[in-house]
């Protein structure tokens, strides 16, 4: 009787899943590094106005379309960016963990690419908060935009951004809200590869229009993280499937026919 088996990358593969005490201590490492250099980079005010007005103004310059167009669509009702302030306050963090975790335990070797691509474009994000805070859009007033977290709610930031000693609210560039978003994308579609798998993409596309609707970030944030993902990418490749070979078992190899006249030209010893 022949059955039929599942296919290969369906079995998640136990060896290549490292252990789990070892990932959440490194996660956790990672992320209060993170925090802790986003802080350092806060209190640049005077730095991060003036670069936002750089930013603008080379947005304008390239021929971009202004932030406001996406605030203005969702300014039509109240709903609306009460739900995209609940999005950007809510999922970000939750839906990269939940990814990961999914990975973790069906798709190891995947977590595995995929947690090291998230950890180096977070580690070249704090860079840049660093080297270049910037106020975002909400707060510029040659943009004309309403902070909708603060007039709308709900909201992640205090009122007053340079006290603020929960977030560093001068580090818009660039969005890791987008950057997570597509990388969770990406790594879902590859790790599934189904023909529903494109649908993945709705979460960066979402989280696009929020970040930029509620001001939160400039159009330059997202392309610039988009091109810190693509680098990550090209320099961390995904691993390739070990092949692995089946011995057949002892007896069921044919045996040879030794009365035949093509074994007997074969020159076998007789």
């Amino acid at each position: 009787m022949h059955t039929r088996s599942e296919p290969a990358e369906r079995e998640p593969d136990a060896s290549a899943r490292p252990p789990l005490v070892r990932e959440l201590l490194l996660i956790a490492g990672l992320f209060l590094v993170y925090k802790l250099g986003r802080q350092a980079a806060n209190g640049h005010v005077e730095e991060a106005f003036r670069n936002a007005g750089h930013v603008w103004s080379f947005e304008r310059a390239l021929g971009l379309p202004g932030e406001g167009a996406v605030q203005g669509v969702l300014l039509h009702g109240d709903t609306l960016v009460e739900a995209a302030n609940t999005y950007y306050a809510t999922v970000h963090f939750p839906a990269t963990v939940a990814f990961l975790v999914w990975l973790y335990w069906r798709r190891p070797r995947h977590y595995v690419w995929s947690r090291r691509v998230l950890a180096a474009l977070t580690g070249a994000a704090l860079a840049l908060h660093l080297l270049f805070p910037l106020a975002p859009p909400r707060m510029l007033h040659a943009a004309g935009l309403v902070d909708t977290g603060q007039v709308y709610g709900p909201t992640v930031y205090g009122e007053t951004p340079s006290t603020d000693s929960m977030a560093n609210q001068f580090a818009a560039m660039p969005s890791l809200h987008f950057g997570w978003a597509l990388a969770v994308a990406v790594g879902l579609i590859v790790a599934t590869r189904s023909r529903w798998s494109l649908l993945w993409l709705l979460h960066p596309l979402v989280t696009l229009f929020v970040v930029v609707g509620t001001a939160n970030h400039y159009w330059l944030d997202v392309i610039v993280v988009s091109a810190l993902l693509a680098v990550a990418y090209a320099a961390l490749r995904l691993p390739r499937t070990p092949v692995r070979t089946h011995l057949p078992w002892p007896g069921t190899v044919p045996a040879q026919n030794y009365a035949s006249p093509a074994y007997a030209r074969s020159g076998a010893p007789r």
